[in-house]
């Protein structure tokens, strides 16, 4: 009788680990569990996956291939409209609206590049770092980010001289 659940258990999992589940326009694998299947979008962290899961009492165990139409349509619709708590929210006060909203994936990113053109149009202390393609949030960058730049003092150029003297070291 255990057997016989396990191999029923098997074939349920192993048709959704074949299904390829879409939530708001990003593919997920049916085998993955519904909380790390959430985070696959973006604009969907953790802990919006999980007040996701939580407000509309879904098991975050459960895997993803086993949701119904229905329920992708319902976590679908709370993802753009929330009822969740402000600090969850990932845009709060918007500089245009002064609104709280949570943006998801082609809207997100949208809303992140018209913020760094804002920078960069104010021509803030950020913008000009955006614009000189330098860390913005305050690293050091002595030793780090220097792709693409010029060599500095510190750093040896191979040039000729250091391949005469690795062959004249290999002869001795």
């Amino acid at each position: 009788m255990i057997e016989e659940k396990t191999q029923q258990q098997q074939e349920i999992e192993k048709g959704y680990s074949e299904r390829i589940v879409r939530i708001l326009s990003k593919d997920i694998e049916g085998n993955t569990k519904i909380l790390a299947g959430l985070t696959k979008i973006k604009g969907i962290s953790w802990s919006f996956g999980n007040a996701v899961c939580k407000v509309l009492n879904i098991d975050t165990n459960r895997k993803i291939g086993s949701l119904t139409p229905e329920e992708i349509k319902i976590i679908s619709d709370f993802v753009k409209n929330p009822k969740v708590p402000v600090f969850i929210l990932n845009r709060r006060f918007d500089l245009n609206t002064g609104e709280d909203h949570h943006y998801v994936g082609t809207d997100l990113e949208l809303k992140n590049e018209f913020d760094i053109k804002r920078l960069k149009k104010i021509k803030s202390y950020r913008g000009i770092r955006h614009v000189a393609n330098l860390p913005v949030r305050g690293q050091r960058t002595r030793s780090n980010f220097r792709a693409n730049r010029k060599r500095g003092v510190g750093i040896k150029s191979k040039g000729k001289k250091a391949e005469e003297s690795k062959k004249e070291f290999s002869k001795k």
